[in-house]
């Protein structure tokens, strides 16, 4: 992060960090470069470093040091997909015969990943609840390199003490990698708290308006950086101009749509609680969630994903899906427009029969920026 970053807020970041004007025409948004080549001068002379578009892009450029800003690192990358940052950093830091410890609760991609492509790799994992630092403590084997984290986690909305996880794995000798998606860096930067390695699918909450996929890793540590931009050109699932574009415009706002994301969600949560259908209520915001002291101490806010356990079971759950007016039926998460969706068919459907297994009766919110009120009627009529 240059000098002229360090004294600046959040907001101003967002809107600023990797935004240069253009130097041909002053455009105060970074060009669309849709290109996969550049002209050198010379054999070997690279005008900024520019050669092929897989290697660097200078619309990918900015995102890459926008992301950086915003996390407080000192390199980011980005990539096609969340998935595809996971994986080329699961191939940088990992070898065949290392062992990762993974959460109880998470992206059912993720555990796919996990479960279905890295052991087949000899790549060894194992289950630990990341809330408990002493059952990571216990998860934890002399080949473990990584222990991998969600928080607030997905869809169960658990929340992970970063500095004690952090001073887990490194007693270990292991990195500490945060998939701070739902949180974003406007209300929470893990590597402040001594994460080495933050992850994000660009898709949701930065990008923000369900138009785009894209993935980042987001480094504190030089050289470890250098590594996976290896990777990263080696592998190439980058992001493309377009898409790069897309993010750093999501960013720009990022601020101000996390405060309502997160306002509409604690008056959703509290009506939740009230209400006769639901069991249980899963959101970090309220007093009595077991992980709301940690969230309090390491959130500014706690964000707008609000999971709930349905009267009635799996199928009166699905219901409450399929009534939803407002919400929209969908996967995915971080938009603007408000979604629902029944995790154990939907995005956890890989984890059935693991031990990241979700209820059938949870639904699952992404808590939009419409009106409060049009979204609380819609759920009071959706549970009858």
């Amino acid at each position: 992060m240059s000098d002229r970053h360090i004294s600046q807020h959040f907001e101003t970041l967002a809107i600023h960090a990797g935004n240069t004007a253009d130097p041909l025409t002053g455009a105060v948004v970074p060009p669309i470069y849709q290109v996969s080549t550049y002209k050198q001068d010379g054999v070997g002379g690279l005008r900024g470093g520019y050669e092929y578009s897989r290697s660097a892009n200078p619309t990918r450029t900015a995102l890459e040091e926008n992301l950086a800003a915003l996390e407080g690192g000192r390199r980011g990358l980005a990539f096609a997909s969340g998935l595809a940052a996971e994986d080329t950093l699961l191939r940088t830091l990992l070898s065949p015969g290392d062992h990762v410890v993974i959460p109880n609760d998470a992206y059912g991609g993720t555990f796919r990943l996990f479960a279905k492509v890295v052991t087949r790799w000899g790549v060894e994992w194992s289950v630990a609840d990341t809330s408990d630092p002493a059952a990571v403590r216990a998860a934890i084997t002399p080949k473990t390199k990584a222990v991998w984290v969600e928080t607030p986690s997905n869809p169960l909305l658990g929340i992970t003490d970063i500095a004690a996880v952090a001073s887990v794995a490194h007693d270990a000798g292991a990195k500490l990698v945060v998939d701070n998606t739902f949180a974003t860096p406007y209300l929470q930067q893990p590597l402040s708290l001594g994460a080495d390695v933050v992850v994000h699918s660009l898709t949701k909450y930065m990008g923000g308006h369900s138009d785009v996929v894209g993935g980042a890793l987001i480094v504190s540590d030089q050289g470890l950086g250098e590594e996976l931009a290896y990777h990263q050109n080696a592998m190439g699932a980058v992001a493309g101009p377009f898409d790069s574009w897309l993010v750093l415009r999501g960013t720009k706002t990022l601020a101000v749509r996390m405060d309502r994301h997160s306002d509409n969600a604690t008056k959703i949560a509290d009506m939740l609680t009230r209400h006769p259908r639901v069991t249980s209520v899963l959101y970090p915001g309220l007093p009595e969630h077991p992980g709301h002291e940690v969230a309090a101490k390491q959130m500014k806010a706690f964000g707008g994903m609000v999971s709930f356990r349905v009267r009635g079971g799996e199928e009166a759950a699905v219901e409450v899906c399929n009534r939803a007016k407002v919400f929209t039926l969908g996967e995915s998460l971080g938009g603007v427009e408000s979604l629902i969706e029944h995790p154990g068919r939907m995005t956890h459907a890989s984890a059935a029969g693991s031990a990241l297994e979700v209820p059938g009766d949870l639904v699952r919110l992404s808590v939009g920026i419409e009106n409060v009120d049009d979204l609380l009627t819609d759920l009071q009529q959706a549970l009858g």
